[in-house]
């Protein structure tokens, strides 16, 4: 009464060709990191050039090497700032945008299981906090 299906369903998931690149999670969380790593570095030399202070050189160079490892040694780009002087707003902006970038880094770093990022973000989330005056 019915004839056989032939073809094989539309809705059946066809395998990726040898062209389609694969990456785990672990690579996709790599990827991640490193860029959330690297804008809050962008970030942080901004507030270097704005607001010079040996803790934002300190973070500066830890955020670079942590990123230049992630990336099979390959040194993030880094952005000359755009300006040398800023108001007080201009400064708590900059912050602002620095807790929000540590904050994804954490929660990214923490999923990868990466100590050392995890770390080093809780420290970044801990001291833009503080610049803010608030808490956590």
């Amino acid at each position: 009464m019915y004839e056989p299906i032939r073809t094989k369903s539309v809705h059946t998931m066809t395998e990726p060709g040898p062209g389609v690149p694969h990456r785990s999670r672990e690579e996709e969380l790599d990827i991640q990191l490193a860029g959330h790593l690297t804008a809050l570095l962008t970030v942080t030399d901004e507030l270097r050039a704005l607001a010079p202070a040996p803790a934002l050189d300190d973070a500066a160079q830890r955020l670079a090497d942590r990123v230049t490892r992630l990336r099979a040694g390959r040194a993030p780009l880094r952005a000359a700032p755009t300006t040398t002087s800023a108001t007080p707003a201009h400064i708590t902006a900059l912050h602002q945008r620095a807790h929000t970038l540590a904050g994804r880094a954490l929660v990214v770093a923490t999923s990868r299981g990466d100590a050392t990022a995890t770390a080093l973000a809780a420290e970044r989330l801990e001291s833009h906090a503080a610049a803010l005056g608030i808490g956590g």
